[in-house]
Protein backbone atom coordinates (compact mmCIF):
# COMPACT_ATOMS: atom_id res chain seq x y z
CA UNK A 1 0.00 0.00 0.00
CA UNK A 2 1.06 3.27 -0.56
CA UNK A 3 1.94 6.30 2.12
CA UNK A 4 -0.12 8.51 3.81
CA UNK A 5 1.23 11.99 3.48
CA UNK A 6 -0.59 14.85 6.03
CA UNK A 7 -0.46 18.29 5.52
CA UNK A 8 -1.38 19.39 8.92
CA UNK A 9 0.46 20.58 12.19
CA UNK A 10 2.24 20.14 15.59
CA UNK A 11 1.51 21.52 18.71
CA UNK A 12 2.90 21.60 22.21
CA UNK A 13 -0.13 20.09 24.06
CA UNK A 14 -0.62 21.52 27.73
CA UNK A 15 -3.19 19.10 29.46
CA UNK A 16 -5.44 19.96 32.74
CA UNK A 17 -7.13 17.58 33.78
CA UNK A 18 -9.49 19.24 36.93
CA UNK A 19 -11.79 16.93 38.63
CA UNK A 20 -14.34 20.06 39.77
CA UNK A 21 -15.60 23.72 38.36
CA UNK A 22 -13.57 25.82 37.15
CA UNK A 23 -12.93 28.31 40.12
CA UNK A 24 -12.88 32.34 38.94
CA UNK A 25 -10.32 34.22 40.31
CA UNK A 26 -8.47 32.03 42.62
CA UNK A 27 -7.16 27.94 41.84
CA UNK A 28 -8.66 25.51 40.44
CA UNK A 29 -6.34 22.02 41.53
CA UNK A 30 -5.37 20.17 38.47
CA UNK A 31 -3.53 17.37 37.13
CA UNK A 32 -0.83 19.31 34.05
CA UNK A 33 0.32 17.45 31.23
CA UNK A 34 2.98 18.89 28.16
CA UNK A 35 2.57 16.96 25.52
CA UNK A 36 3.36 16.78 21.58
CA UNK A 37 0.23 17.36 19.67
CA UNK A 38 -1.45 18.45 17.02
CA UNK A 39 -4.79 17.10 15.03
CA UNK A 40 -2.13 16.37 12.07
CA UNK A 41 0.51 14.83 13.88
CA UNK A 42 -1.59 12.76 16.05
CA UNK A 43 -3.11 11.71 12.38
CA UNK A 44 -0.39 10.82 11.31
CA UNK A 45 0.97 9.33 14.39
CA UNK A 46 -2.34 7.10 14.99
CA UNK A 47 -2.27 6.14 11.35
CA UNK A 48 1.07 4.74 11.88
CA UNK A 49 0.48 3.26 14.83
CA UNK A 50 -1.85 0.80 12.93
CA UNK A 51 0.52 0.19 10.17
CA UNK A 52 0.77 3.20 7.94
CA UNK A 53 3.75 4.17 5.90
CA UNK A 54 3.15 8.19 7.21
CA UNK A 55 4.51 11.72 6.34
CA UNK A 56 3.71 14.76 7.75
CA UNK A 57 4.37 18.52 6.88
CA UNK A 58 4.13 20.82 9.29
CA UNK A 59 5.40 23.98 10.61
CA UNK A 60 7.45 24.60 14.04
CA UNK A 61 9.17 26.70 15.95
CA UNK A 62 13.03 26.74 16.36
CA UNK A 63 12.02 26.47 20.33
CA UNK A 64 10.93 22.88 20.06
CA UNK A 65 10.83 21.55 16.33
CA UNK A 66 14.02 19.36 17.43
CA UNK A 67 11.30 17.78 20.44
CA UNK A 68 8.60 17.38 17.90
CA UNK A 69 10.63 15.89 15.40
CA UNK A 70 12.02 13.08 17.65
CA UNK A 71 8.35 12.10 18.89
CA UNK A 72 7.06 11.95 15.18
CA UNK A 73 10.00 9.91 14.00
CA UNK A 74 9.83 7.18 17.57
CA UNK A 75 6.06 7.26 16.95
CA UNK A 76 7.27 6.13 13.28
CA UNK A 77 5.92 8.87 11.31
CA UNK A 78 8.61 10.22 8.50
CA UNK A 79 8.19 14.42 9.59
CA UNK A 80 9.32 17.36 7.35
CA UNK A 81 9.09 19.67 9.83
CA UNK A 82 9.66 23.15 8.44
CA UNK A 83 11.07 25.47 10.77
CA UNK A 84 10.02 28.55 11.45
CA UNK A 85 12.68 31.36 12.89
CA UNK A 86 9.99 34.30 13.29
CA UNK A 87 7.07 32.35 15.23
CA UNK A 88 6.99 29.89 18.00
CA UNK A 89 5.41 26.68 17.71
CA UNK A 90 1.59 26.88 18.10
CA UNK A 91 -0.03 26.02 21.43
CA UNK A 92 -3.02 24.30 22.94
CA UNK A 93 -4.28 24.57 26.60
CA UNK A 94 -7.00 21.42 26.86
CA UNK A 95 -9.15 22.10 30.19
CA UNK A 96 -10.53 18.21 30.46
CA UNK A 97 -13.47 18.45 33.32
CA UNK A 98 -14.05 15.10 34.88
CA UNK A 99 -16.66 13.76 32.33
CA UNK A 100 -13.51 13.87 29.85
CA UNK A 101 -14.49 16.47 27.97
CA UNK A 102 -12.04 19.34 26.65
CA UNK A 103 -12.11 22.91 26.32
CA UNK A 104 -9.65 24.27 24.07
CA UNK A 105 -7.61 27.22 24.22
CA UNK A 106 -5.48 27.92 20.77
CA UNK A 107 -2.35 30.02 20.02
CA UNK A 108 -1.57 28.83 16.37
CA UNK A 109 2.46 30.30 16.12
CA UNK A 110 4.17 28.73 13.53
CA UNK A 111 1.32 26.00 12.93
CA UNK A 112 -0.98 28.56 10.44
CA UNK A 113 2.27 30.29 8.73
CA UNK A 114 2.12 26.76 6.82
CA UNK A 115 1.91 27.83 3.09
CA UNK A 116 2.39 28.00 -0.72
CA UNK A 117 6.35 27.97 -0.59
CA UNK A 118 6.59 25.20 2.43
CA UNK A 119 5.04 22.54 -0.37
CA UNK A 120 7.05 20.27 -2.58
CA UNK A 121 5.56 18.02 -4.70
CA UNK A 122 8.42 15.47 -4.37
CA UNK A 123 6.36 14.87 -0.67
CA UNK A 124 3.62 12.82 -2.65
CA UNK A 125 6.60 10.56 -4.39
CA UNK A 126 4.86 6.68 -3.45
CA UNK A 127 1.98 8.14 -1.67
CA UNK A 128 -1.47 7.00 -2.23
CA UNK A 129 -3.95 9.45 -0.08
CA UNK A 130 -3.32 13.25 0.84
CA UNK A 131 -5.01 13.82 4.22
CA UNK A 132 -5.72 17.90 4.68
CA UNK A 133 -5.35 18.51 8.45
CA UNK A 134 -8.57 21.52 8.59
CA UNK A 135 -6.94 24.67 10.05
CA UNK A 136 -5.64 25.36 7.62
CA UNK A 137 -8.95 25.64 5.48
CA UNK A 138 -9.39 29.28 7.85
CA UNK A 139 -6.92 31.49 6.69
CA UNK A 140 -5.48 32.60 3.43
CA UNK A 141 -1.96 31.13 3.72
CA UNK A 142 -3.10 27.70 4.18
CA UNK A 143 -6.20 27.67 1.81
CA UNK A 144 -3.43 28.59 -1.22
CA UNK A 145 -1.57 25.69 0.48
CA UNK A 146 -4.81 23.56 0.15
CA UNK A 147 -5.11 24.06 -3.33
CA UNK A 148 -1.58 23.55 -4.54
CA UNK A 149 -1.16 20.21 -2.55
CA UNK A 150 -4.82 19.00 -3.83
CA UNK A 151 -4.11 20.14 -7.25
CA UNK A 152 -0.86 18.20 -6.98
CA UNK A 153 -2.64 15.62 -5.46
CA UNK A 154 -5.57 14.99 -8.46
CA UNK A 155 -2.58 15.49 -10.91
CA UNK A 156 -0.62 11.87 -9.83
CA UNK A 157 -4.42 10.60 -9.34
CA UNK A 158 -3.53 10.78 -5.77
CA UNK A 159 -6.52 10.43 -3.40
CA UNK A 160 -7.52 13.38 -0.96
CA UNK A 161 -9.27 13.68 2.06
CA UNK A 162 -9.15 16.26 5.03
CA UNK A 163 -10.73 17.07 8.23
CA UNK A 164 -12.66 20.13 8.83
CA UNK A 165 -10.91 20.07 12.36
CA UNK A 166 -12.80 23.14 14.09
CA UNK A 167 -16.66 24.36 14.19
CA UNK A 168 -15.57 27.18 16.18
CA UNK A 169 -13.21 28.27 13.34
CA UNK A 170 -14.94 27.28 10.85
CA UNK A 171 -17.68 29.26 11.87
CA UNK A 172 -15.39 32.44 12.16
CA UNK A 173 -14.07 31.83 8.36
CA UNK A 174 -17.02 31.87 7.07
CA UNK A 175 -18.26 28.05 6.07
CA UNK A 176 -18.47 29.49 2.02
CA UNK A 177 -15.24 29.95 2.03
CA UNK A 178 -14.54 26.31 3.65
CA UNK A 179 -16.81 24.70 1.47
CA UNK A 180 -14.91 25.97 -1.70
CA UNK A 181 -11.48 25.09 -0.03
CA UNK A 182 -12.78 21.63 -0.10
CA UNK A 183 -13.41 21.00 -3.40
CA UNK A 184 -11.42 17.85 -4.75
CA UNK A 185 -11.64 16.15 -1.50
CA UNK A 186 -12.89 12.87 -1.89
CA UNK A 187 -13.55 11.66 1.69
CA UNK A 188 -14.69 14.24 4.14
CA UNK A 189 -14.23 13.55 8.22
CA UNK A 190 -16.11 15.64 9.62
CA UNK A 191 -17.73 15.64 13.60
CA UNK A 192 -20.99 16.27 14.14
CA UNK A 193 -21.15 20.07 14.61
CA UNK A 194 -18.74 20.51 11.50
CA UNK A 195 -21.08 18.18 9.29
CA UNK A 196 -24.27 20.39 10.39
CA UNK A 197 -22.42 23.78 9.65
CA UNK A 198 -21.19 22.46 6.25
CA UNK A 199 -24.17 21.16 5.08
CA UNK A 200 -26.16 23.58 6.63
CA UNK A 201 -28.63 21.55 8.65
CA UNK A 202 -29.24 20.22 12.18
CA UNK A 203 -29.69 16.62 11.24
CA UNK A 204 -26.51 14.74 11.08
CA UNK A 205 -28.09 12.15 9.08
CA UNK A 206 -29.00 14.75 6.45
CA UNK A 207 -25.84 16.57 6.86
CA UNK A 208 -24.31 13.33 5.88
CA UNK A 209 -26.40 12.90 3.23
CA UNK A 210 -25.61 16.27 2.00
CA UNK A 211 -22.02 16.40 2.42
CA UNK A 212 -21.29 13.01 0.45
CA UNK A 213 -23.42 13.87 -2.44
CA UNK A 214 -21.10 16.94 -2.54
CA UNK A 215 -17.84 15.35 -1.77
CA UNK A 216 -17.98 12.19 -2.03
CA UNK A 217 -17.20 9.82 1.02
CA UNK A 218 -18.43 11.61 4.16
CA UNK A 219 -17.45 10.08 7.60
CA UNK A 220 -19.28 11.90 10.53
CA UNK A 221 -18.18 11.40 14.00
CA UNK A 222 -20.76 11.13 16.53
CA UNK A 223 -19.00 10.87 20.09
CA UNK A 224 -19.90 8.35 21.88
CA UNK A 225 -23.13 7.27 19.61
CA UNK A 226 -20.11 6.21 16.75
CA UNK A 227 -20.24 7.64 13.33
CA UNK A 228 -22.33 7.42 10.21
CA UNK A 229 -20.74 6.54 6.72
CA UNK A 230 -22.51 8.11 4.00
CA UNK A 231 -21.61 7.91 0.38
CA UNK A 232 -23.38 8.90 -2.75
CA UNK A 233 -25.78 11.04 -0.87
CA UNK A 234 -27.25 8.25 1.26
CA UNK A 235 -26.02 6.86 4.73
CA UNK A 236 -24.61 3.40 4.51
CA UNK A 237 -24.41 2.78 8.05
CA UNK A 238 -24.23 3.74 11.56
CA UNK A 239 -21.24 2.22 13.35
CA UNK A 240 -21.26 1.90 17.11
CA UNK A 241 -18.76 3.32 19.59
CA UNK A 242 -16.05 0.66 21.31
CA UNK A 243 -17.09 1.28 25.24
CA UNK A 244 -13.92 3.00 26.79
CA UNK A 245 -13.77 4.32 30.63
CA UNK A 246 -12.47 7.50 29.25
CA UNK A 247 -10.22 9.91 30.86
CA UNK A 248 -9.03 12.41 28.24
CA UNK A 249 -11.01 12.83 24.84
CA UNK A 250 -8.21 15.06 23.68
CA UNK A 251 -6.97 13.69 20.03
CA UNK A 252 -9.98 11.33 20.05
CA UNK A 253 -11.07 12.64 16.56
CA UNK A 254 -7.77 12.61 15.01
CA UNK A 255 -7.28 8.70 16.47
CA UNK A 256 -10.28 7.59 14.56
CA UNK A 257 -8.96 9.28 11.70
CA UNK A 258 -5.63 8.07 11.58
CA UNK A 259 -6.71 4.36 12.01
CA UNK A 260 -9.74 5.06 9.22
CA UNK A 261 -7.32 6.13 7.29
CA UNK A 262 -4.54 3.64 7.55
CA UNK A 263 -7.49 0.76 6.84
CA UNK A 264 -8.29 2.25 3.74
CA UNK A 265 -5.26 1.91 2.45
CA UNK A 266 -4.87 -1.28 3.75
CA UNK A 267 -7.83 -2.17 1.31
CA UNK A 268 -10.65 -2.46 4.21
CA UNK A 269 -14.03 -0.72 2.59
CA UNK A 270 -15.69 2.46 3.98
CA UNK A 271 -17.45 0.57 7.06
CA UNK A 272 -14.89 -1.87 7.85
CA UNK A 273 -12.48 1.47 8.37
CA UNK A 274 -14.85 3.63 10.48
CA UNK A 275 -14.58 0.53 12.76
CA UNK A 276 -11.48 0.55 13.26
CA UNK A 277 -11.45 4.01 13.57
CA UNK A 278 -13.88 3.76 16.56
CA UNK A 279 -11.55 1.14 18.16
CA UNK A 280 -8.87 3.46 17.88
CA UNK A 281 -11.01 6.47 19.28
CA UNK A 282 -11.49 4.32 22.40
CA UNK A 283 -8.25 3.61 23.26
CA UNK A 284 -7.15 7.03 22.40
CA UNK A 285 -9.76 8.59 25.33
CA UNK A 286 -8.46 6.27 28.12
CA UNK A 287 -4.82 8.04 28.17
CA UNK A 288 -3.82 11.47 28.44
CA UNK A 289 -3.01 13.33 25.13
CA UNK A 290 -4.13 13.03 21.68
CA UNK A 291 -1.29 10.44 20.37
CA UNK A 292 -1.27 6.83 21.53
CA UNK A 293 0.29 5.77 25.35
CA UNK A 294 2.49 2.92 23.50
CA UNK A 295 2.41 3.45 19.75
CA UNK A 296 4.40 -0.09 19.41
CA UNK A 297 1.81 -1.84 21.51
CA UNK A 298 -2.32 -0.63 20.89
CA UNK A 299 -4.85 -2.65 21.97
CA UNK A 300 -6.00 -5.15 19.16
CA UNK A 301 -2.35 -5.70 18.10
CA UNK A 302 -2.18 -2.75 16.17
CA UNK A 303 2.05 -2.04 15.36
CA UNK A 304 4.01 1.18 14.40
CA UNK A 305 6.54 1.13 11.60
CA UNK A 306 9.37 3.16 13.04
CA UNK A 307 11.77 4.43 10.17
CA UNK A 308 15.62 3.95 10.21
CA UNK A 309 17.33 7.11 11.55
CA UNK A 310 18.93 7.27 7.52
CA UNK A 311 15.46 6.93 6.29
CA UNK A 312 14.86 9.91 3.29
CA UNK A 313 11.87 12.01 4.32
CA UNK A 314 10.43 13.27 0.71
CA UNK A 315 11.60 17.22 0.45
CA UNK A 316 14.81 16.40 1.78
CA UNK A 317 14.42 15.85 5.71
CA UNK A 318 16.29 12.85 7.28
CA UNK A 319 14.52 10.35 10.00
CA UNK A 320 16.70 10.91 12.92
CA UNK A 321 15.48 9.83 16.25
Amino acid sequence: MGALLVVGEVVTDVVALHEGPLSPDTDTAARIAVRPGGAGANVAVWAAAAGAEARLLARAGADSADWHRGALCAAGVAPHLVVDAAAPTAVVISLVDAAAERTLVTDGGAAVRLGPPDWADALLDGAARLHLSGYHLFGGTGRRLVAVAVAAARARGVAVSADPASAGFLARAGVDAVRAALEGVGLLLPNRDEARLLAGTEDPVAAAELLSARYGETVVTLGAAGALVAAGGRVLARVPAEPAAAVDSTGAGDAFTGALLAARLAGADPVEAARAGCRAGAAAVTVVGGRPADAAALPGGLTARVPAPDDPVPGGATAVR
